[in-house]
């Protein structure tokens, strides 16, 4: 009676686990690609609970949501011949679960991969400025070309940015040069710029100041005026006889 007990037991506990076993639950994030006998089910299970045939399915959990990767600093020499090292970061999420495992062995690596190769192939066709200054377009254009080659793994790449460009101190110094030098060619022209307009505005008062004469006198009073606003010495300025007449004075006599 005891071993049949025992032998009940046996029998139930395996059951338990069996059940326990081919009970699943995935989250929201997730999807289960079920292999039944070593054939791929049509579609993934998930999310929440179901149910596999122990020792007949076997489930390979695939997550959905982004995954930020990291691209290793990469040695890149320029299309003007400047090394270079640069890194960068990959932004993508699995939109096909069943191609994402059947179709590579390993997503994330393979993905890693594609990104180096592409960083360094894309970097080295643009020069040194490009780099620098159009991050926007490299940007785009390694988007572009990670996605159609994870396309078929079921992968889809959003977003691609270039973090950091390291340049050689010699290229920095060179640099630094070249942009004191760029300030000061700006500095020189604006300065002209503003002595050609000061110039042209004082042809144009002189134009003026030749049509009417009155106009020197009263510059000159106002010259005058500030002059004794801003200074507390005596200052003795001639009059000529020329301001006297416009004012209405007689010229004195012997002059």
């Amino acid at each position: 009676m005891d071993i049949a007990l025992i032998g009940v037991a046996v029998v139930l506990l395996i059951v338990i686990v069996i059940l326990f076993a081919s009970v699943k639950v995935a989250r929201e994030y997730e999807r289960g690609v079920i292999f039944r006998l070593g054939r791929l089910l049509p579609e993934p299970k998930g999310p929440g609970l179901f149910f596999l045939i122990p020792f007949v399915d076997r489930m390979v959990k695939v997550e959905l949501r982004t995954v930020t990767l990291n691209v290793p600093p990469q040695e890149v020499i320029t299309k003007d011949n400047v090394p270079v090292r640069v890194n960068a970061v990959a932004y993508f999420r699995i939109v096909e679960p069943k191609a994402a495992v059947v179709q590579v062995e390993n997503y994330m690596s393979a993905t890693s991969q594609i990104s180096q190769t592409t960083l360094r192939s894309v970097l080295g066709q643009h020069m040194l400025d490009e780099l620098l200054a159009e991050r926007d377009k490299i940007n785009t254009i390694l988007q572009r070309i990670i996605d159609e080659q994870t396309s078929p793994w079921g992968i889809k790449v959003s977003v691609v940015e270039v973090k950091d460009v390291e340049i050689p101190t010699d290229m920095q110094r060179a640099m630094a040069r070249q942009a004191e030098a760029e300030r000061e060619r700006r500095a020189k022209v604006i300065a002209a710029e503003g002595e050609y307009q000061a110039s042209e505005r004082l042809k144009d008062a002189a134009s003026v100041m030749a049509q009417q004469p009155i106009t020197v006198q009263l510059r000159y009073l106002q010259t005058l005026l500030e002059i004794g606003a801003t200074n507390n010495s005596t200052i003795v300025f001639p009059i000529p006889i020329e301001f006297l007449e416009t004012l209405g004075l007689q010229r004195p006599k012997g002059s």
